[in-house]
């Protein structure tokens, strides 16, 4: 009796976005700039990825920097002290180091002192994951307020003697408040992962199985490594599944969708799914041109950046819908109120 209660007291929360932040670095990495350094020109990479430029962290800035300032935005825009944080969870592939983690990190730059945190790891997944993770949260009555960071300095991972992943990355964080109070309402969040396809995106060294040594830097084993022809076969055929599986969760469908945020990858991607799901180019938000891929931070950056151009209305259905090594993927569907 005492858990059905529970259970019916919980199920009257709702979890929903109360404020939004972003950032990205300074610096600029042109197409014209990696012309000089690799065998690529500027035609061919905006041809095949819609990428025009990147950004890139100072040497010695790290991802909680970044995360920081992004979290910073983020509770300004809530109205919310950090104090009021009951948890903090950070999505990142590029942690400042094994331990602590990135999140306690955060946790102490903005003097979160009664919340907990941690880090998830989901590669370009990763926000829409912490989204869920916080939605349960605050559905079961466990916390009020939430803090959600999507962050990555992809360029310290980057092989710029590679030209097939260095036109790619970028860095950059971007953040939310996921609040029991009144805001933008997370209708649904479906996650789906395939571990059969882990050797298609994967960094290879610095953990357990192959330990910093000089043989993997010597092998630049420290850099990420793509199998770039069959991510893009996935990432085709997974946003349209992911994000048709997050609206069969709260009773719509594709012709609900006011808007898609998909992750920035590559605009060839992009439009493939614009296609399938029969969606104009009004009503999908693209920012690769400027970033490339932010990893965890892309779904991130560009939500704030939606919600700062204020280019939604009330009532209508935003889909955020994200892939990445795992191989993982991920999507949302969010009421704007």
């Amino acid at each position: 009796m005492r858990q059905g209660l529970f259970n019916l007291k919980a199920s009257q929360y709702a979890a929903s976005i109360i404020g939004t932040g972003s950032y990205v670095p300074d610096t600029v990495i042109s197409n014209s700039y990696l012309e000089e350094i690799v065998d690529t020109s500027d035609k061919w990479i905006v041809s095949r990825t819609g990428i025009k430029e990147r950004r890139k962290v100072l040497d010695e800035i790290a991802t909680s920097d970044i995360a920081t300032k992004a979290a910073i935005q983020a509770l300004n825009d809530a109205n919310l002290d950090p104090i009021e944080l009951d948890m903090i969870i950070v999505a990142t592939v590029t942690p400042d180091m094994a331990f602590p983690s990135t999140a306690c990190l955060v946790q102490k730059s903005i003097g979160a002192i009664n919340a907990t945190a941690f880090d998830i790891e989901a590669a370009c997944s990763g926000f829409i994951y912490c989204l869920s993770i916080a939605e349960q949260f605050i559905k079961s009555g466990s916390a009020n307020n939430i803090l959600v960071i999507g962050a990555e300095v992809l360029s310290k991972i980057t092989d710029y003697k590679d030209r097939n992943t260095c036109i790619l990355f970028g860095d950059g964080a971007g953040a939310a408040i996921v609040s029991k109070s009144k805001g933008y309402q997370i209708l649904s969040t479906y996650l789906g992962s395939d571990g059969n396809g882990c050797d298609l995106l994967y960094l290879p060294a610095g953990g357990s199985r192959n330990p910093a040594s000089i043989e993997t830097i010597n092998k630049s084993m420290h850099y990420i490594k793509m199998e770039g022809s069959e991510v893009f076969k996935f990432a085709v055929r997974i946003m349209e599944t992911a994000t048709e599986k997050a609206l069969e969760l709260c009773n719509l469908n594709k012709s609900d969708i006011d808007y898609l945020i998909p992750h920035q990858a590559n605009i060839r991607i992009i439009e493939n799914a614009m296609k399938r799901l029969d969606l104009t180019e009004d009503k999908v938000f693209v920012n690769v041109d400027k970033y490339g891929n932010m990893s965890a931070a892309s779904i991130a950056v560009a939500l704030d950046e939606t919600n700062k151009m204020k280019r939604l209305s009330n009532g209508d259905n935003v889909v955020l819908v994200a892939f990445g090594g795992g191989l993982t993927w991920a999507s949302s569907v969010i009421r704007w109120l």
